[in-house]
Protein backbone atom coordinates (compact mmCIF):
# COMPACT_ATOMS: atom_id res chain seq x y z
CA UNK A 1 0.00 0.00 0.00
CA UNK A 2 2.63 2.51 1.05
CA UNK A 3 4.80 1.74 -1.98
CA UNK A 4 1.90 2.45 -4.31
CA UNK A 5 1.03 5.66 -2.45
CA UNK A 6 4.65 6.79 -2.73
CA UNK A 7 4.83 6.09 -6.45
CA UNK A 8 1.60 7.95 -7.24
CA UNK A 9 2.60 10.73 -4.85
CA UNK A 10 5.70 11.53 -6.90
CA UNK A 11 3.58 11.98 -9.99
CA UNK A 12 0.98 14.06 -8.17
CA UNK A 13 3.65 16.28 -6.62
CA UNK A 14 5.14 16.98 -10.05
CA UNK A 15 1.72 17.97 -11.37
CA UNK A 16 0.93 20.09 -8.31
CA UNK A 17 4.14 22.13 -8.56
CA UNK A 18 3.62 22.54 -12.32
CA UNK A 19 0.21 24.15 -11.81
CA UNK A 20 0.17 25.83 -8.38
CA UNK A 21 2.51 28.14 -6.46
CA UNK A 22 3.54 26.56 -3.15
CA UNK A 23 5.00 28.32 -0.11
CA UNK A 24 6.72 26.47 2.71
CA UNK A 25 7.29 28.15 6.07
CA UNK A 26 9.83 26.09 8.02
CA UNK A 27 10.79 26.57 11.65
CA UNK A 28 14.48 27.31 12.35
CA UNK A 29 16.41 28.78 15.25
CA UNK A 30 17.17 31.74 13.01
CA UNK A 31 13.53 32.82 12.78
CA UNK A 32 12.32 30.47 10.07
CA UNK A 33 12.70 29.84 6.35
CA UNK A 34 10.21 30.75 3.64
CA UNK A 35 10.53 29.13 0.22
CA UNK A 36 8.42 29.93 -2.83
CA UNK A 37 7.90 27.32 -5.54
CA UNK A 38 6.53 28.89 -8.73
CA UNK A 39 5.46 26.73 -11.67
CA UNK A 40 8.23 26.55 -14.24
CA UNK A 41 10.80 28.29 -12.02
CA UNK A 42 13.48 27.28 -9.53
CA UNK A 43 12.54 27.54 -5.83
CA UNK A 44 13.24 30.95 -4.28
CA UNK A 45 14.29 31.17 -0.64
CA UNK A 46 13.54 34.46 1.11
CA UNK A 47 16.25 36.41 2.97
CA UNK A 48 16.71 35.43 6.61
CA UNK A 49 15.29 37.35 9.56
CA UNK A 50 17.75 40.11 10.63
CA UNK A 51 20.50 38.79 12.90
CA UNK A 52 19.31 40.91 15.82
CA UNK A 53 16.49 38.36 16.22
CA UNK A 54 19.03 35.66 16.98
CA UNK A 55 20.93 37.92 19.36
CA UNK A 56 17.86 38.60 21.45
CA UNK A 57 16.78 34.96 21.48
CA UNK A 58 20.28 33.89 22.49
CA UNK A 59 20.43 36.34 25.38
CA UNK A 60 16.99 35.28 26.56
CA UNK A 61 17.73 31.57 26.42
CA UNK A 62 21.16 32.05 28.01
CA UNK A 63 19.44 33.66 30.98
CA UNK A 64 16.81 30.95 31.35
CA UNK A 65 19.32 28.12 30.89
CA UNK A 66 21.32 29.58 33.78
CA UNK A 67 18.46 28.62 36.09
CA UNK A 68 18.18 25.23 34.35
CA UNK A 69 21.89 24.59 34.96
CA UNK A 70 21.48 25.56 38.61
CA UNK A 71 18.39 23.40 39.18
CA UNK A 72 19.96 20.01 40.06
CA UNK A 73 22.42 21.62 42.50
CA UNK A 74 20.18 23.96 44.52
CA UNK A 75 20.78 23.99 48.28
CA UNK A 76 23.42 21.24 48.14
CA UNK A 77 26.50 22.80 49.78
CA UNK A 78 28.52 19.55 49.51
CA UNK A 79 27.91 19.37 45.76
CA UNK A 80 30.58 21.30 43.85
CA UNK A 81 30.18 19.53 40.51
CA UNK A 82 28.53 22.60 38.98
CA UNK A 83 31.53 24.89 39.36
CA UNK A 84 33.33 23.92 36.13
CA UNK A 85 30.23 24.29 33.92
CA UNK A 86 29.35 27.60 35.60
CA UNK A 87 32.91 28.84 35.12
CA UNK A 88 32.94 27.93 31.43
CA UNK A 89 29.53 29.50 30.90
CA UNK A 90 30.68 32.63 32.72
CA UNK A 91 33.47 33.06 30.15
CA UNK A 92 30.96 32.83 27.30
CA UNK A 93 28.70 35.36 28.98
CA UNK A 94 31.63 37.75 29.30
CA UNK A 95 32.38 37.40 25.59
CA UNK A 96 28.75 38.28 24.89
CA UNK A 97 28.92 41.27 27.22
CA UNK A 98 32.04 42.54 25.46
CA UNK A 99 30.28 42.24 22.09
CA UNK A 100 27.00 44.04 22.81
CA UNK A 101 28.26 47.45 21.74
CA UNK A 102 29.55 46.02 18.45
CA UNK A 103 26.25 44.40 17.47
CA UNK A 104 23.92 45.91 14.87
CA UNK A 105 20.98 46.67 17.09
CA UNK A 106 18.66 49.56 17.87
CA UNK A 107 20.11 51.78 20.57
CA UNK A 108 16.92 51.71 22.63
CA UNK A 109 17.18 47.89 22.73
CA UNK A 110 20.89 47.67 23.50
CA UNK A 111 20.62 48.71 27.14
CA UNK A 112 18.34 45.84 28.16
CA UNK A 113 20.59 43.29 26.45
CA UNK A 114 23.60 44.69 28.29
CA UNK A 115 21.76 44.67 31.65
CA UNK A 116 20.48 41.11 31.22
CA UNK A 117 23.95 39.71 30.48
CA UNK A 118 25.48 41.70 33.35
CA UNK A 119 22.91 40.26 35.75
CA UNK A 120 23.63 36.74 34.44
CA UNK A 121 27.32 37.26 35.15
CA UNK A 122 26.66 38.69 38.60
CA UNK A 123 24.52 35.68 39.54
CA UNK A 124 27.17 33.20 38.37
CA UNK A 125 29.93 35.13 40.18
CA UNK A 126 27.90 35.21 43.39
CA UNK A 127 27.29 31.46 43.29
CA UNK A 128 30.98 30.74 42.60
CA UNK A 129 32.03 33.05 45.44
CA UNK A 130 29.65 31.49 47.99
CA UNK A 131 30.26 27.93 46.82
CA UNK A 132 26.56 27.11 46.94
CA UNK A 133 23.50 27.74 44.79
CA UNK A 134 20.54 28.65 46.98
CA UNK A 135 16.92 28.53 45.94
CA UNK A 136 16.46 32.06 47.25
CA UNK A 137 19.25 33.29 44.96
CA UNK A 138 17.77 31.54 41.90
CA UNK A 139 14.33 32.95 42.67
CA UNK A 140 15.69 36.48 43.12
CA UNK A 141 17.66 36.14 39.88
CA UNK A 142 14.67 34.97 37.83
CA UNK A 143 12.35 37.64 39.22
CA UNK A 144 14.90 40.35 38.53
CA UNK A 145 15.41 39.22 34.93
CA UNK A 146 11.76 38.60 34.01
CA UNK A 147 10.75 42.20 33.11
CA UNK A 148 13.67 42.71 30.75
CA UNK A 149 13.22 39.23 29.27
CA UNK A 150 9.67 40.21 28.34
CA UNK A 151 11.10 43.24 26.53
CA UNK A 152 13.54 41.31 24.36
CA UNK A 153 11.00 38.54 23.65
CA UNK A 154 8.60 41.20 22.34
CA UNK A 155 11.33 42.85 20.26
CA UNK A 156 12.40 39.51 18.76
CA UNK A 157 8.78 38.78 17.81
CA UNK A 158 8.36 42.23 16.25
CA UNK A 159 11.55 41.75 14.22
CA UNK A 160 10.51 38.31 12.98
CA UNK A 161 6.91 39.21 12.13
CA UNK A 162 7.78 42.46 10.33
CA UNK A 163 10.36 40.66 8.20
CA UNK A 164 8.06 37.84 7.10
CA UNK A 165 5.11 40.16 6.50
CA UNK A 166 7.31 42.10 4.08
CA UNK A 167 8.41 38.91 2.33
CA UNK A 168 4.91 37.48 1.93
CA UNK A 169 3.48 40.83 0.91
CA UNK A 170 6.06 40.99 -1.88
CA UNK A 171 5.35 37.44 -3.02
CA UNK A 172 1.60 38.01 -3.06
CA UNK A 173 2.09 41.07 -5.26
CA UNK A 174 4.47 39.13 -7.52
CA UNK A 175 2.05 36.21 -7.99
CA UNK A 176 -0.96 38.43 -8.64
CA UNK A 177 -4.08 36.37 -9.52
CA UNK A 178 -2.11 33.13 -9.08
CA UNK A 179 -2.06 33.80 -5.32
CA UNK A 180 -5.64 32.54 -5.15
CA UNK A 181 -4.58 29.09 -6.27
CA UNK A 182 -1.42 28.93 -4.14
CA UNK A 183 -0.91 26.37 -1.36
CA UNK A 184 1.13 26.93 1.78
CA UNK A 185 2.21 24.87 4.77
CA UNK A 186 4.16 25.38 7.95
CA UNK A 187 5.49 22.79 10.38
CA UNK A 188 5.01 22.58 14.11
CA UNK A 189 5.65 20.42 17.15
CA UNK A 190 3.36 20.43 20.16
CA UNK A 191 5.05 23.23 22.07
CA UNK A 192 4.93 25.56 19.05
CA UNK A 193 1.41 24.71 17.84
CA UNK A 194 -0.37 27.36 19.88
CA UNK A 195 0.40 30.85 18.55
CA UNK A 196 2.54 29.35 15.78
CA UNK A 197 4.21 32.44 14.34
CA UNK A 198 4.93 31.34 10.77
CA UNK A 199 1.47 29.88 10.27
CA UNK A 200 -0.15 32.96 11.81
CA UNK A 201 1.73 35.26 9.44
CA UNK A 202 0.74 33.11 6.45
CA UNK A 203 -2.89 33.25 7.58
CA UNK A 204 -2.92 37.06 7.34
CA UNK A 205 -2.32 36.79 3.59
CA UNK A 206 -4.32 33.63 2.83
CA UNK A 207 -7.41 34.54 4.85
CA UNK A 208 -9.89 32.44 6.85
CA UNK A 209 -11.29 30.51 3.91
CA UNK A 210 -7.89 29.03 3.09
CA UNK A 211 -7.27 27.57 6.56
CA UNK A 212 -7.05 23.76 6.38
CA UNK A 213 -7.81 24.00 2.66
CA UNK A 214 -4.93 25.76 0.93
CA UNK A 215 -3.09 26.71 4.13
CA UNK A 216 -2.03 23.85 6.39
CA UNK A 217 -0.20 23.38 9.67
CA UNK A 218 1.67 20.07 9.55
CA UNK A 219 2.63 18.32 12.78
CA UNK A 220 6.16 16.98 13.12
CA UNK A 221 8.09 15.36 15.97
CA UNK A 222 10.93 17.87 15.99
CA UNK A 223 11.34 21.61 15.67
CA UNK A 224 12.86 21.33 12.21
CA UNK A 225 12.05 19.25 9.14
CA UNK A 226 13.19 19.07 5.54
CA UNK A 227 11.60 20.68 2.52
CA UNK A 228 11.25 17.24 0.96
CA UNK A 229 9.28 15.89 3.91
CA UNK A 230 7.06 18.97 3.92
CA UNK A 231 6.35 18.70 0.19
CA UNK A 232 5.60 14.99 0.60
CA UNK A 233 3.12 15.73 3.41
CA UNK A 234 1.46 18.55 1.48
CA UNK A 235 1.22 16.41 -1.66
CA UNK A 236 -0.30 13.52 0.28
CA UNK A 237 -2.95 15.74 1.89
CA UNK A 238 -4.01 17.35 -1.39
CA UNK A 239 -3.81 14.12 -3.37
CA UNK A 240 -5.99 12.24 -0.89
CA UNK A 241 -8.78 14.75 -1.44
CA UNK A 242 -9.40 13.34 -4.91
CA UNK A 243 -9.65 9.87 -3.36
CA UNK A 244 -12.16 11.08 -0.78
CA UNK A 245 -14.24 12.72 -3.49
CA UNK A 246 -14.25 9.59 -5.65
CA UNK A 247 -15.13 7.06 -2.96
CA UNK A 248 -17.21 9.07 -0.49
CA UNK A 249 -18.37 12.16 -2.37
CA UNK A 250 -16.50 14.51 -0.04
CA UNK A 251 -13.04 15.87 -0.86
CA UNK A 252 -12.26 16.79 2.76
CA UNK A 253 -13.05 13.45 4.37
CA UNK A 254 -9.47 12.17 3.96
CA UNK A 255 -8.12 15.17 5.89
CA UNK A 256 -9.49 13.37 8.96
CA UNK A 257 -8.95 9.95 10.52
CA UNK A 258 -11.18 7.90 8.22
CA UNK A 259 -12.25 5.50 10.96
CA UNK A 260 -12.62 8.30 13.49
CA UNK A 261 -16.40 8.64 13.27
CA UNK A 262 -17.03 4.93 13.66
CA UNK A 263 -14.43 4.72 16.42
CA UNK A 264 -16.18 7.60 18.18
CA UNK A 265 -19.45 5.65 18.15
CA UNK A 266 -17.60 2.57 19.38
CA UNK A 267 -16.01 4.53 22.25
CA UNK A 268 -19.42 5.83 23.32
CA UNK A 269 -20.87 2.31 23.22
CA UNK A 270 -17.96 0.71 25.07
CA UNK A 271 -17.79 3.48 27.69
CA UNK A 272 -21.52 3.20 28.34
CA UNK A 273 -21.21 -0.58 28.63
CA UNK A 274 -18.57 -0.07 31.33
CA UNK A 275 -20.57 2.50 33.24
CA UNK A 276 -18.26 5.32 32.13
CA UNK A 277 -19.28 8.75 30.90
CA UNK A 278 -17.90 9.24 27.36
CA UNK A 279 -15.41 12.12 27.15
CA UNK A 280 -15.02 13.36 23.56
CA UNK A 281 -14.71 16.71 21.79
CA UNK A 282 -17.62 18.10 19.75
CA UNK A 283 -18.03 16.77 16.23
CA UNK A 284 -16.39 19.00 13.62
CA UNK A 285 -17.58 18.91 9.99
CA UNK A 286 -15.23 17.74 7.26
CA UNK A 287 -13.59 20.76 5.66
CA UNK A 288 -13.71 22.86 8.83
CA UNK A 289 -11.92 26.21 8.51
CA UNK A 290 -11.26 26.34 12.24
CA UNK A 291 -7.84 27.54 13.29
CA UNK A 292 -5.69 24.41 13.77
CA UNK A 293 -4.91 25.15 17.41
CA UNK A 294 -6.74 25.82 20.68
CA UNK A 295 -9.53 28.31 20.04
CA UNK A 296 -11.91 27.99 23.00
CA UNK A 297 -11.62 31.07 25.24
CA UNK A 298 -11.41 30.77 29.01
CA UNK A 299 -10.07 32.34 32.17
CA UNK A 300 -6.39 32.63 33.02
CA UNK A 301 -3.31 34.21 31.45
CA UNK A 302 -2.82 33.63 27.71
CA UNK A 303 0.30 35.67 26.96
CA UNK A 304 3.43 36.92 28.71
CA UNK A 305 1.72 40.29 29.05
CA UNK A 306 -1.00 38.60 31.13
CA UNK A 307 1.51 37.27 33.65
CA UNK A 308 2.50 39.29 36.69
Amino acid sequence: MFGLYEESGRSFRKNLLAQHPVILGLFTGAGGRFILYKPGAAPVEAPSVPIVYQLMKSVGHATMVTAVMAGPHIDKPDDQSWRSSFGAFRARLQTAADSVDKAEIREDWRGDLRDIIATDIAFVDDCLKKGVISYAAVQEFSQKQAPKLKHIIAWAAQTQVAHWMDVLGGWKKELGPDWDKAYAASNTIYVARQNNILFSVLAQFFGPEAVNSRLMLIDTISFTTTTEDMLDSLTRIIGDRAVGGLFFGNAAVMDFELMGGDARDAIVAEATKRGMTPFLPPKVPFGSKQWPALVTPGSGPASLADLH
